[in-house]
Formats: structure tokens, C-alpha cells, sequence
């Protein structure tokens, strides 16, 4: 089978289509929503009408920059969940209407699922069994990888995702929305060891981000008080050592589930996946633990179809196909 599919993310705020023919992406459309920049932070409402006004004019790009004619296609894939359920609804109801115009089967895919297929849209690829810390705005998982389809979730944040903590205290610090990418720019420059936040430890694999975001914010507002300008004079310090404890944090745990596992096969995706930070920390690990590291490429660590598509062509040989009756589940597990 050389499935041609067309697939549509939706999760939060980005509006996006992707074609994939034979497990190969043909095109990767993305639209961005810059209004949520004046709020700092992603108003839902304004989300899922953002998608609504750019979903069509995505998909036609995405079709057309493939090659392929709605005639050539397979199937039609879209995100089910996690994610917003406004935002969700925009892609799973443009997906079944299109699907259902040209009589095509219907694929729902899981979104957290689909970050870590993303690994299969280039070479090289991670080998079963492979372990995945997934890191983004929502979530913050280890994820045990056993096939493309096939997968459990050895540890995950008890409350807070490590995103959430990146862009939560990058906004405390005065930082633009997005705030997590500023922070870690300002932290390739600054001193990682200038200042102290607490490293939470909870038995097994879980994680928590709740006591660092508490611990940054009585930081900063102590230390603005006794001197306005502080922050200002110390950001980049201040961003070093923020994104130090963060991923201290993340690789105590993966270093455990590696150790304990014994796989040595290791990969990253989500959002935070894209973290300069992170990237070189798991590459100092590979060379000091013997890990193979699998590092996503930027444009596939935050939310795109394509990684939807990948997800999708497996799940098309597999035959998991959903129906027209399908909906949205905001808060759907791996």
C-alpha cells in the first residue's frame, strides 16, 4: 500500500496541513496566530476563530505545494486530542465534512502519539525499543515506545508541564509571549549557577513543576523589592539558572528510566524539544552514558501536521480508521 493522506492540526493555536504519500511528507503548511500576543497567552475563543478563517485556505496550500488532487488522496487524518476543544472542533469537523465529500476513510489521531512519530519524517530514526521525553506547554511525559503504534507512559508531571513553567516564569521576568524561546536565548548567555531554585524529586518517573514556578515567583518579587532593578540587571543570569533547574529536573528522570530500562535508544519531542538548553544537555548525556540521541528538526517540534500525517500512515496500515461520529477529546491519553 502507498496510502496518499491528507492531515489537519488543530490542537491549540496553530492552524496546519500536511500531505503524506507512501510515508514521505510532500508538504508541511503551518499558519501561525500572532493575536495572542497582546494577551500572553492563548485566549481559546480566539483560537477556534483563527482556524476557522485559515483552515481552508492551509489545506489548499498544502494540496497544492504536494501536487496532489483531492482525487489522489486516500484518507484524511486529523488531531482528536489533547488539546483545546474549540480549536479541536475547527479540524475534526473540517476533516469529516471534507472526508465525507469525497467518500474517504477517516483517521483520528492522538496528538502526543503523533511528537513522537514525528522521529519517522527523517532519517535517522530511533529503533524499538526507544525511550521519549516529551516536553511541551501541556504535557511532560516518558513515554516507553514500543512500535509506532504501541506505547506507555512510564512518568508524567503530577501538575504543571515544563513549558508551562518556561513560559509562566519567563512572563514573571517582563519577557514577550511567547516567553519560552526568550528565555532560553537570554540563557545561552548567562551564568547557570548565579542563582539556586529547587529540583523537586518524586519517587519513580513523575515529575512536578508547581514548587520551581512558586520558588520564581517569591524570587522575583523579593528581590524586585529590595532592588527595582534586578531583574533587569541580572535577566540573563536569572534565565540561565531558571532553565538549569528545569532541566536538571527533566534528566533525573530520564536518566532513571534509562537506567532502570536499559535503553539506550533516546528521543525528545514536543514543543520544548526545540530548547537549545536541552538539546545540548542530552547531547553531553549520549556521549557520557552511551545513549543514542534522536533530536527532532526544528519544524517538527512544535505543533504541525506533518508529524499528524506520519502518524497517520501507520495507522493506515494498521487499518485504524475511525467514523463519521468521531469527536474531539480535549484530554485524551497516550
Amino acid at each position: 500500500m502507498n496510502p496518499t493522506i491528507l492531515a489537519i492540526e488543530s490542537s491549540c493555536d496553530e492552524t496546519s496541513a500536511s500531505v503524506i504519500q507512501n510515508g514521505r511528507v510532500l508538504s508541511n503548511i503551518v499558519a501561525t496566530q500572532a493575536i495572542h500576543e497582546q494577551y500572553g497567552g492563548v485566549v481559546p475563543e480566539l483560537a477556534s476563530r483563527a482556524h476557522q478563517q485559515n483552515i481552508i485556505p492551509v489545506v489548499s496550500q498544502a494540496l497544492q505545494k504536494a501536487n496532489i488532487a483531492k482525487s489522489q488522496l486516500d484518507a484524511v487524518a486529523f488531531t482528536r486530542g489533547p488539546g483545546l476543544l474549540g480549536a479541536l472542533l475547527v479540524g475534526c469537523s473540517f476533516a469529516k465534512s471534507f472526508a465525507l465529500g469525497l467518500n474517504l476513510p477517516l483517521i483520528e489521531v492522538n496528538h502526543m502519539q503523533a511528537h513522537i512519530l514525528a522521529h519517522f519524517i527523517d532519517e535517522p530514526a530511533p529503533s524499538f525499543p526507544f525511550l521519549c521525553l516529551t516536553v511541551s506547554g501541556g504535557h511532560t511525559q516518558i513515554v516507553l515506545v514500543k512500535s509506532h503504534l504501541d506505547m506507555e507512559v512510564l512518568g508524567q508531571t503530577t501538575d504543571d508541564a515544563v513549558g508551562e513553567a518556561f513560559d509562566k516564569s519567563a512572563k514573571l521576568l517582563g519577557l514577550p509571549y511567547p516567553g519560552g524561546p526568550m528565555l532560553d536565548k537570554l540563557a545561552a548567555t548567562g551564568d547557570p549557577t548565579k542563582f539556586t531554585f529547587p529540583i523537586v524529586n518524586l519517587p519513580g518517573y513523575d515529575f512536578s513543576f508547581s514548587g520551581i514556578k512558586t520558588s520564581i515567583l517569591n524570587f522575583v518579587k523579593k528581590n524586585s523589592a529590595a532592588q527595582p532593578d534586578f531583574i533587569k540587571e541580572n535577566l540573563a543570569d536569572i534565565c540561565a539558572s531558571i532553565q538549569s533547574a528545569l532541566i536538571q529536573t527533566l534528566m533525573k528522570k530520564l536518566h532513571l528510566a534509562a537506567k532502570e530500562t536499559g535503553i539506550k535508544e533516546i528521543a525528545i519531542a514536543g514543543g520544548v524539544s526545540a530548547n537549545s538548553g536541552l538539546r545540548a544537555t542530552l547531547q553531553e548525556a549520549s556521549k557520557k552514558y552511551g545513549w543514542n540521541v534522536y533530536l527532532p528538526a526544528f519544524e517538527y517540534c512544535t505543533d504541525n501536521a506533518a508529524m499528524i500525517a506520519m502518524s497517520a500512515h501507520f495507522q493506515y496500515l494498521a487499518g485504524d480508521f475511525t467514523t463519521q461520529y468521531a469527536s474531539p477529546d480535549p484530554r485524551l491519553k497516550v
